[in-house]
């Protein structure tokens, strides 16, 4: 089930980042960090009264100087409204209302979303009156908190999931028929080109849908083999002015989430010239974490210069700074030429299929007895790991249950050995696997 997003948004030190860090470093219900984001935390999974969500922290409105304000507050505003369920507009009652808050507002009373309007640094009860000025801006009742105190938390993430789509709604978004596919990368480094390519007038039908979970257009066609597709815009960030390139990347990391969670294959872009970097890492990261299966396609391929192996040495290269996707098929391509675009629709299917597979129960043990033959489970003092059976669970991304005598007899070591055993025995390339540890009773074993 996709998870709702809650974007943070103001102008600097209006305490959301506080209010981010409170809710991402405390224990509220559940909270857990997406991994594969190295340099800035800007996004935690929490759950409230059941309901679990994505929090985004903007990062707030940082001009360097008066002629660049209006670009970078409407960039930094129009991502958040583009992609968020709800908007949580945060604004400071020692200071009171200024201008920024105003054109912020303006902005936001046009997106259609819920906005719950939040002032914070409401630290003490004598400032509760000050709330009372909030409502010039147009957009409901204002709801006091303080970040530093934790104050007003309860009731505020009450209103934040009251705001929710019904969780049925969210399933139906999320298991639309055609195959969703996400093309997903840093700013400037081919998806348009690459989408374009992918929606060339050899295809048989073309047609622009509404997003499921956002304002941007989606664009459904028909494969020459019959396949339906619908790829999901993340084309998203765009140079306004003077924007400065550590902002484009956090919105692009943004804009991949929401692009991320709802396909069913995420086609990973790096530009050839540039290699890995660090943000297609962070992007990298979330494609592992949320179990989606994934082809890394290496654009602007022609523009290298090759010699014999080259393709090879590259693919080693990728696959080595990636090490968690090292599953993941790479396809090297020229999105402005069209070379080897006709390869990528034909592995996105069959990687789709690879993460549907269910493994009848009686084979998956069958292959499990044989890797434990091969390569008996560890031992930690005088007790060895025993691994009774298996079950899949689940798929997309196909899930594992073993049954074993103690969970904490298994290491990092061995538990890799049996995905790459039962990934290798299943062809399950380009797929994230997931297992899970049970352990059987005293009376069971």
């Amino acid at each position: 089930m996709s998870k709702p997003i809650v974007a943070i948004v103001g102008r600097p030190n209006v305490g959301k980042s506080t209010f981010f860090n409170k809710l991402a470093g405390r224990r509220i219900s559940i909270v857990e960090d997406i991994p594969g984001v190295t340099r800035d935390r800007i996004h935690a999974d929490t759950e409230w009264l059941g309901r679990s969500f994505t929090l985004i922290d903007t990062g707030g409105i940082d001009p360097h100087s008066d002629d660049q304000l209006l670009a970078q507050m409407r960039s930094q505003a129009e991502t958040a409204m583009d992609l968020a369920d709800v908007i949580c507009f945060f604004t400071d009652a020692r200071e009171g209302i200024t201008d920024d808050d105003r054109d912020v507002a303006n902005l936001l009373r046009r997106t259609g979303k819920p906005v719950l309007l939040i002032v914070n640094k409401v630290d003490y009860a004598g400032l509760n009156d000050s709330l009372y000025e909030f409502y010039e801006l147009g957009l409901g009742d204002p709801i006091g908190i303080s970040s530093v105190n934790m104050l007003g938390f309860g009731d505020l993430l009450d209103q934040i999931v009251s705001c929710f789509p019904p969780p049925d709604e969210i399933d139906t978004a999320s298991s639309a028929k055609p195959l969703q596919l996400a093309i997903v990368g840093r700013p400037n480094v081919g998806k348009s080109s690459l989408t374009n390519r992918l929606l060339g007038e050899n295809r048989t039908m073309v047609s622009d849908i509404p997003g499921t979970t956002r304002d941007a257009v989606d664009t459904a066609f028909t494969g020459e083999d019959g396949t339906e597709y619908n790829i999901i815009d993340t084309a998203g960030i765009r140079r306004k002015r003077a924007i400065e390139e550590e902002s484009l990347e956090r919105y692009s990391v943004v804009r991949s989430i929401a692009a991320i969670r709802r396909c069913d294959v995420a086609l990973l872009l790096i530009d050839a010239q540039d290699g890995v970097t660090e943000q297609d890492t962070k992007i990298a990261g979330l494609i592992e974490e949320e179990g989606k299966a994934v082809i890394v396609i290496v654009n602007k391929w022609d523009a290298l210069d090759k010699e014999t192996g080259t393709l090879e040495k590259y693919r080693k290269n990728v696959l080595e700074e990636l090490k968690f996707l090292s599953y993941a098929p790479v396809l090297f391509v020229s999105a402005k030429s069209g070379q080897r675009v006709q390869t990528i629709l034909p592995k996105v299917c069959e990687i789709y299929q690879n993460a549907s597979r269910r493994i009848p129960t009686g084979v998956l043990n069958d292959v499990l007895n044989d890797a434990i033959n091969d390569f008996q489970p560890p031992i930690q003092g005088t007790r060895r790991l025993k691994v009774y059976y298996a079950t899949q669970t689940d798929t997309k991304p196909p899930k594992f249950v073993l049954f074993v005598n103690d969970e904490k007899l298994m290491n990092f070591s061995y538990e890799r050995y049996l995905e790459n055993y039962f990934r290798k025995s299943f062809v399950l390339d380009g797929t994230p696997i997931r297992l899970v540890l049970r352990e059987k009773s005293s009376k069971e074993q």
